[in-house]
């Protein structure tokens, strides 16, 4: 749990939703509702003067999508976390919020307690999947090619497993005693041997397709 509430802020095009969510993130005292925004572009707008540690994001929305809004946040914000929450579950709206750079993707029908822990865990660098998002990545990957191996080396499948552990690039340089540039020579290795988009997607590739641990 974090010493300081995790700055919360909520997009989406729906009132009656961001009001819910910024109920709901009153019930926990390490969580705080700093902001909210009615779409994309007032998003992307805004996140600079709020500051949020993460971000709720809806996908569906008019002009700026919620992926195009991930894309510019994290462009502008690096530090800023970003989780896709969304009610639908199509493969191209997955991939998409990955690669713009989204660190979890859940559908609406998520638990309180559900949500609250994958706030948490985006704040500490960590991923969070639905299953039901999982599964459509692992099926797109099997449709693209066929189930073969994918090649990585002992040092990548070492890397892949410490990635799963939820080890960021510095910690895992630390852990191995290489140099950071090494570690993302070997992490951009991985993700294009195993055709993801994201480091998020290599994860849930490699937890689903039970390459490591």
């Amino acid at each position: 749990m974090a010493e300081t509430p995790i700055r919360v802020m909520i997009v989406d095009d729906h009132a009656v939703v961001r009001s819910g969510l910024s109920a709901f993130l009153m019930a926990y005292d390490d969580l705080e509702f700093v902001g909210e925004a009615s779409g994309g572009l007032d998003a992307v707008r805004k996140c600079p003067d709020i500051r949020p540690d993460v971000i709720l994001m809806d996908l569906v929305m008019p002009e700026v999508d919620g992926s195009e809004a991930t894309r510019l946040i994290r462009e502008a914000c690096p530090q800023v976390q970003v989780i896709a929450l969304t009610s639908y579950k199509e493969e191209e709206l997955v991939q998409g919020a990955l690669k713009a750079g989204a660190i979890g993707y859940l559908l609406k029908n998520v638990s309180a307690e559900e949500l609250a822990n994958a706030i948490r865990a985006a704040y500490a660098g960590r991923p969070t999947l639905a299953p039901e998002a999982a599964e459509v990545l692992i099926k797109a990957a099997t449709h693209k090619k066929e189930e073969t191996d994918p090649g990585l080396t002992d040092r990548e499948l070492d890397i892949l497993q410490l990635m799963v552990d939820g080890l960021s690039n510095p910690d895992i340089a630390k852990k191995l005693y290489v140099s950071r540039s090494t570690v993302k020579f070997h992490v951009s290795n991985i993700l294009m041997k195993l055709g993801a988009a994201s480091r998020t997607e290599a994860v849930s590739m490699a937890i689903h397709g039970r390459l490591v641990k």
